[in-house]
């Protein structure tokens, strides 16, 4: 019986990328608690292969002109609505089996975070006596509006590693965790307490996540573990529409080669290791660093080298030939490459270095190299033109490239965020806040976002 649980909710939505799901900040957060000497488990909501179909929700029934049919093309968009994972049900009975005392539930998209609370009232039905508590973007971002749901009894902001520890000392000792970072609470009259997001200044210190506790099973490629990890957190760029940059509380905190070949070291003690994304937004603004953390990839695997993502994007202005040869030696195969937009007045507007006369170079050398190149862009921002969408793409198709199109959707915390919050942009429910609600209309329709989406 563990004293604390851990969980992954669910994710409704009309896809779902298994490799990106593999809950990786809850087995940090899990390895810093077993440091303080608490017993843990990890309740994966999202670790079997189920998924049904369910019925359109009320907030997605514009989107039935566009994905409403069966399109069996090679540009058909979506078409069924799903519930991925375990129903909320069974992993409520799960969280009550368990005994827990303390429940932690992760909300980390603000377009899910409904399904996380209807986990948090489902668990607190069958759990009255628990603590449970909501951490991740969402709750970091928008605490309040997580708050006014009474099944959670309290938020932590920011680096979970750095509070559930000390919130689990005071909960386990029958102590007001009033001082505990990144809290926030109720007071007595019902009034929010809300503190500033906790941070691990020093990414080093912590211990490798316990990837002991993530069920394996689910997250293969070919007989061997998938992992996504970060050798850093933060972003040194400050692009607008993004939630984690260093303009920021996230700043841009990287983490010793040393660190990182440690954590490489504590998987492959639990599964042999076969594909790793590093889901860092652009891991090779310091070359040495990179080229540092690639040899010692290389001495660590030796003649068995998994492959190598970075599928958050890297950026191309960073890359030359020696860096690339040293990339397809390490276990890259794939470039993931953040175009965002060739349009120069939509770059300054996003804050975003112009990398169009880069993308040709590289997109070159990867293909000397037998490398895959995906380039993507992001459409249907705020004051974005779909004609300039358009050119976007005639310019990658002039590449050997593979073109990745995103709509934007609001961040909170973002720059882009709070200017459609000032003007009125921002949609009517959370769960419209994903690139498949089409959420943004002032300059690009739905129908031109779904032409350029599709």
């Amino acid at each position: 019986m563990p004293d604390i649980l851990l969980i992954q909710p669910p994710i409704e939505d009309f896809y779902l990328t298994l490799k990106r799901t593999v809950p990786y900040g809850l087995a940090s957060i899990a390895a810093v608690l077993r440091r303080f000497g608490f017993s843990v488990a990890i309740l994966d909501g999202l670790a079997t292969s189920k998924a049904r179909t369910i019925p359109w929700p009320d907030t997605m029934v514009h989107l039935a002109p566009y994905f409403g049919r069966f399109d069996g093309t090679p540009f058909c968009l979506f078409h069924q609505y799903r519930h991925f994972g375990y129903a909320i049900a069974h992993l409520a009975q799960q969280a009550k089996a368990s005994g827990a005392r303390l429940i932690g539930i992760s909300s980390l998209f603000t377009a899910y975070s409904d399904t996380a609370l209807h986990l948090a009232e489902a668990v607190k039905r069958v759990c009255p006596d628990a603590v449970i508590v909501m951490g991740g973007h969402h709750p970091t971002a928008l605490p309040a509006a997580v708050m006014a749901n009474n099944a959670v009894d309290y938020v932590l902001r920011g680096d979970g590693e750095a509070s559930l520890p000390l919130l689990a000392q005071a909960v386990f000792a029958g102590e007001q965790p009033l001082d505990v970072p990144g809290l926030v609470h109720r007071t007595t009259s019902g009034a929010l307490v809300v503190g500033a997001p906790a941070m691990v200044s020093d990414l080093n210190r912590l211990p490798p996540p316990a990837f002991d506790l993530i069920d394996w099973h689910h997250y293969q490629r070919h007989g061997f573990g998938s992992l996504a990890i970060t050798a850093g957190r933060g972003c040194p760029l400050r692009c607008t529409y993004c939630a984690v940059n260093a303009a920021t509380w996230h700043g841009y905190r990287r983490r010793d080669v040393a660190s990182i070949i440690a954590e490489l070291t504590e998987a492959s003690g639990v599964i042999p290791v076969g594909f790793i994304d590093f889901e860092d937004e652009h891991l090779t603004v310091d070359r040495s660093w990179f080229m540092a953390m690639l040899s010692a990839i290389r001495q660590h695997f030796a003649d068995q080298p998994p492959e190598l993502r970075a599928m958050n994007g890297l950026l191309a202005s960073t890359l030359d030939a020696e860096m690339m040869t040293a990339m397809c030696n390490s276990g890259f195969r794939t470039l993931n490459l953040a175009l965002i937009t060739s349009c120069r007045q939509q770059l300054a507007r996003f804050r975003r270095p112009d990398i169009t006369t880069d993308l040709p170079r590289i997109a070159s050398l990867a293909r000397s190299r037998g490398m895959n190149v995906v380039a993507y862009l992001i459409a249907a921002g705020p004051g974005q033109d779909p004609f300039a969408s358009v050119r976007d793409l005639i310019f990658l198709a002039g590449l050997p490239v593979l073109a990745g199109v995103s709509i934007f959707y609001p961040a909170p915390g973002s720059a882009d965020y709070e200017w459609c919050r000032r003007n009125g942009l921002l949609p009517s429910t959370f769960a419209q806040m994903r690139a498949t609600a089409l959420p943004l209309t002032h300059t690009c329709d739905h129908r031109q976002a779904a032409t350029l989406l599709r």
